[in-house]
């Protein structure tokens, strides 16, 4: 499948996505909630909070993978693809939030001294319903992570990160409430709280700063720019060289620029010919990318390139 068709079944499987992420962590942010409260217990609560934090990062999610798959207007002459990465900053500042209101809720806890004990046949719910949350974010994460691989969409791919520290959370309060159940050691569960923050915190760090390199119009990766200048320097034999290279992402698409530089005799004909091949060759590995190509007259002089012409590419 190419093009359009292409293109549009990508935006439908990253909604689709998006929508099974939203039911899912509404239906987990209930149950931990109505199990935390019951227990009394700063850990689950926590999570609860966690989860509360990933519904509403899906529901961006989900409002801006439908954004960005708008096709570019007058106003957005470039698309929509600000709108994911948009997304990713504020679900990053939302990790954040979520981090200190346990940590705050937890040392409180930690500083009164008074700290639940929880009736073994509650306890018992706590534990399976950390269990189910693992389970349901481990199925969800890895289908979000999975599209989001597919689509480059950055804004499912944070959602699929909250909900893999969602599941690296939940297995230490999990684990925290059997040993809570064996040991009566209640001082753990807001400990486990604690601990639960700092992994959110750290996953914050990594969404926060992909998502403000793409807001900021940063290059792309090293290893993606070489690949993409290995595609031109391919058909070196038809130009005399290329120069002013940028490249930038926006959301799920990127946009690639360049000078093109071609032997002063050659037709615009040719010339525009090989810009379009050109551009073909890199759409097949990067089928989201606006690629322009500026045609220039080389100086020196000769009216045709071949095979001994070398890919010059100056900067």
């Amino acid at each position: 499948m190419n093009g359009n068709n292409t293109q549009a079944e990508a935006d439908r499987l990253k909604v689709q996505t998006a929508h099974l992420s939203v039911i899912s962590n509404a239906g987990l942010v209930i149950l931990k909630f109505v199990v935390g409260f019951a227990i009394g217990s700063v850990s689950i609560i926590s999570e609860a909070i966690h989860s509360s934090m990933d519904l509403l990062a899906a529901v961006i999610a989900f409002f801006s993978v439908k954004k960005s798959a708008e096709p570019p207007d007058a106003v957005h002459a470039f698309g929509h693809g600000k709108f994911e990465d948009v997304s990713g900053l504020v679900e990053a500042l939302l990790i954040v939030i979520a981090a200190v209101i346990i940590i705050v809720e937890a040392v409180l806890r930690l500083a009164s001294g008074q700290v639940q004990e929880f009736e073994p046949g509650l306890l018992a719910f706590g534990i399976a319903v950390m269990g189910i949350s693992v389970l349901a974010n481990w199925y969800v994460s890895s289908r979000l992570m999975k599209v989001a691989k597919q689509t480059e969409s950055i804004a499912l791919e944070s959602d699929a990160w909250h909900l893999r520290t969602d599941i690296y959370t939940s297995l230490g309060v999990f684990a925290g409430l059997i040993i809570i159940h064996f040991t009566g050691y209640w001082m753990l569960d807001p400990l486990i709280a604690i601990a639960v923050a700092i992994v959110i915190l750290h996953a914050a760090a990594g969404l926060l700063k992909r998502s403000f390199a793409d807001l900021i119009d940063q290059s792309l990766p090293g290893p993606d720019e070489e690949r993409i200048k290995a595609i031109i320097c391919a058909h070196a034999g038809q130009y005399a060289g290329y120069h002013g290279f940028r490249s930038r992402r926006s959301g799920p698409d990127i946009f690639i620029e360049f000078h093109l530089v071609m032997p002063g005799e050659i037709s615009v004909t040719r010339s525009h010919d090989l810009a379009d091949h050109l551009e073909a060759d890199l759409l097949v590995e990067y089928p989201r990318a606006k690629v322009t190509i500026h045609i220039e007259p080389c100086g020196e002089g000769c009216t045709q390139c071949d095979s001994a012409c070398t890919c010059t590419n100056r900067e």
